[in-house]
């Protein structure tokens, strides 16, 4: 039970101060271990400035290709982006379009580039790779993402294979909504695995925040801790965390924020005697670890 090691990680910070005060504060009180900058944020500046007063919060890129404003302006990706820069906004749209057309692959290449090369002027280490709206595992993006990532120095990416099982044994809201994303993520990983396998990036056993994203509250979390699986040796935890409501269903919310900072969770942690690391400690580990087969 001594050997679980777990990552909390905040996702879309950048995108608005509530955001990156909430990171910050769930990595000083909590036990949030990482974050995930989106560097076309809103509030990107004010999140590296946090970032570098706290030099123990680990600092992912969190690489958007929809939904966010991109890197590059139309002029330089016309077919990703619309005339005011805006990347797509609808997913399924978005995916079949990457699939289908050739010159939106160039396109992909330029701003998930000029995404790293904005990441690497904060002069933040870089600690992970992940995805807004984990469209990293488009099988036309992870490709690109496995290459820059380990040209830039990556340790480690996220490969989201959550647990349906555990999941429903907690919470059964939006039952037929998480069966959906289960099965639709089991593949898309089980794809991203043949990539990996080739690449020196560490990734975790379990991912835990897919299927019950915008509502990772306390109990949820603190049930889920508990009941990891022995044989899960490393999990990430993702949330969505920030100060006050900005009115989006799926979050971001302080609801998640209340989970980072609950006595109730940090107990469950303890009780595990879980260790609680980011991906740069996960890589460093000696010898590759080879995640435990995933049952959605």
């Amino acid at each position: 039970m001594g050997d679980l090691r777990l990552i909390f990680n905040g996702d879309d910070y950048g995108r608005d101060v509530s955001i990156n005060a909430a990171v910050v504060r769930a990595h000083v009180q909590g036990v949030l271990t990482s974050a995930s900058l989106m560097v076309t944020g809103e509030a990107v500046d004010d999140a590296v400035a946090r970032a570098r007063e706290h030099p123990t919060l680990a600092v992912g890129l969190h690489v958007a290709v929809m939904g966010a404003r991109g890197a590059l302006p139309a002029s330089a990706v016309p077919h990703l982006v619309n005339a005011q820069g805006f990347l797509p906004r609808n997913p399924f749209l978005a995916g079949v379009r990457f699939f289908l057309d050739p010159a939106l692959r160039t396109e992909l290449w330029r701003e998930i580039t000029a995404q790293f090369e904005r990441f690497a002027d904060t002069g933040l280490p870089l600690a992970h790779v992940d995805g807004h709206y984990l469209m990293h595992l488009h099988p036309t993006v992870f490709p690109i993402l496995i290459s820059l990532a380990e040209r830039y120095g990556a340790p480690g990416i996220r490969l989201p294979r959550d647990d349906l099982r555990l999941t429903l044994g907690l919470n059964r809201k939006r039952l037929a909504g998480k069966v959906a994303w289960a099965s639709t993520y089991a593949l898309l990983c089980r794809l991203a695995e043949r990539h990996l396998a080739r690449s020196p990036l560490a990734f975790t056993d379990r991912v835990y925040g897919l299927l019950q994203t915008g509502q990772m509250h306390e109990a949820f979390v603190a049930g889920l801790v508990r009941r990891i699986s022995r044989n899960v040796r490393s999990a990430e935890l993702y949330f969505h965390p920030c100060t006050q409501p900005l009115g989006r269903p799926f979050g971001p919310n302080p609801g998640d924020l209340a989970a980072l900072l609950s006595p109730q969770v940090r107990q469950a942690v303890r009780a595990r005697g879980a260790q609680l690391i980011s991906y740069a400690d996960l890589a460093a580990r000696p010898g590759r670890l080879c995640p435990a087969p995933a049952r959605f």
